[in-house]
Parts: structure tokens; C-alpha cells; sequence
């Protein structure tokens, strides 16, 4: 199924957006870059520890996509795979509007092992799952009448897909929360973060919603 360009800009610019919201969210770790450069007293250890929650980030975005991205060779179901997709999204906003409390685990995470940090972190917030409904949106499966032959030529594209979709949010999220802890880090320091700390909790799992209820509106309606 072909998309035309409105949409399939809307669909990159969210993974681009979410991307940035990403960043920007504390809970996804740049306060652990500013915090391992104070730490060593290196400069290079702030860009060291962005990299290492940008590869963790990574890894959580391709462990939910992929699957979905053989599930999607299943091209009869494609409709009640992403309605299914979207109902999943919702159904994590809404549980994590009822429980705020941050799993434990993470805390008893060592901060050296950045990428398991925020492998953990990316799963437990389920950021992963925002980006299903996009992604399921750009790949616009369609192959009529072509069986299962035309399902496994599908397959690489899509595998592709997920690795883009993958890199491009979580580049989007790294300039963002990078940004955000260079500026903390040279200029504004701890003192400044700590007055103004701020929790996106609310409002990431109202997002995780609204994506999921735009996933399954959009897989309704063929787009």
C-alpha cells in the first residue's frame, strides 16, 4: 500500500519527535552523562556515557520493533496486528498513569553499565512500544492476491524499516538529551538542576495513549 507524502512525513516526523520528547525526558538518562562526567573529571567521559545510553536506548527500540517487523509478513492480519500493536500502547500508558513508582531494578543497576541502564529504562517506560504504531504506519503493507512468496520479499524491506525507524529516533534522542547535559555540565550545573527537576511521568504515559489510540484510528481507516 502506498503512502502518500503527507502521511509518510507525518510518520517520520513522529519518530523524529518522539525521539526528541525522549531525550528530553530525565527518566531516559542524561542526568547519568552530566553525573559520570562530574564523577571522572573528564570531559570525555560525558560524551562517553551519552554513547553508551544512546546503544542501550538502541538495542530496547530493535528488541520491540523487529518482532513486529516479521509479525508484519503476516500480511492478511495487518490490520488487527496493528490495532493489536495499538491496544498494547494503551494499555502501557494506562498502567503506568495507575503506577507511578519506578521499578526497582533499575536502581540496583551499577552506574558504569550504562547500556543495560537504559536498556531497562527504555523497556520499563515502554518506549519501544510508542514507536510500534509509527512503524507499522510506514511500512504500509499490502500485497493483495501475491501469497506468501510476496510476504517473504516484504520481510527485508521491513526488517530495513526497523532498523531506520530504530536509528533515526534514537539519534533524534541523543542530540536532544546530549544538549540538554552539556548544557548542565559546562554551564548551568547541579545547582540548577536540582531547583529545576522536573518529572515527565504524566505526561509520557498520556503520550503512550494518545499514540496507540492514532495507531489503531489510522490502521482502521487504511492509512
Amino acid at each position: 500500500m502506498e503512502l502518500d507524502t503527507s502521511t509518510m512525513t507525518a510518520l517520520w516526523g513522529a519518530v523524529i519527535v518522539s525521539g526528541l520528547y525522549h531525550g528530553i525526558n530525565p527518566g531516559m538518562g542524561w542526568p547519568l552523562a552530566v553525573s559520570a562526567g562530574l564523577m571522572e573529571g573528564r570531559h570525555v567521559a560525558l560524551p562517553k556515557a551519552l554513547g553508551a545510553l544512546a546503544a542501550g536506548h538502541l538495542l530496547a527500540m530493535l528488541a520491540i520493533l523487529l518482532p513486529f517487523s516479521v509479525m508484519s509478513v503476516l500480511v492478511g492480519w495487518q490490520m488487527e496486528i496493528r490495532i493489536g500493536a495499538g491496544a498494547l500502547v494503551v494499555a502501557m500508558g494506562l498502567y503506568l498513569l495507575i503506577n507511578r513508582r519506578h521499578p526497582k531494578v533499575l536502581a540496583r543497576i551499577h552506574p558504569t553499565r550504562l547500556v543495560l541502564w537504559s536498556f531497562l529504562a527504555a523497556m520499563a517506560h515502554g518506549a519501544g512500544l510508542m514507536l510500534v504504531p509509527i512503524y507499522l504506519g510506514i511500512c504500509g503493507l499490502d500485497v493483495g492476491q501475491g501469497g506468501h512468496e510476496a510476504a517473504r520479499q516484504l520481510m527485508g524491506p521491513n526488517i530495513a524499516s526497523a532498523f531506520i525507524v530504530a536509528l533515526a529516533h534514537t539519534a533524534a534522542m541523543t542530540v536532544a538529551g546530549g544538549l540538554i547535559a552539556v548544557a548542565v555540565y559546562f554551564w548551568l550545573g547541579l545547582r540548577f538542576l536540582s531547583r529545576t527537576w522536573f518529572n515527565l511521568d504524566v505526561v509520557w504515559a498520556l503520550s503512550l495513549v494518545l499514540v496507540g489510540l492514532f495507531g489503531i484510528y489510522f490502521a482502521y481507516n487504511g492509512h
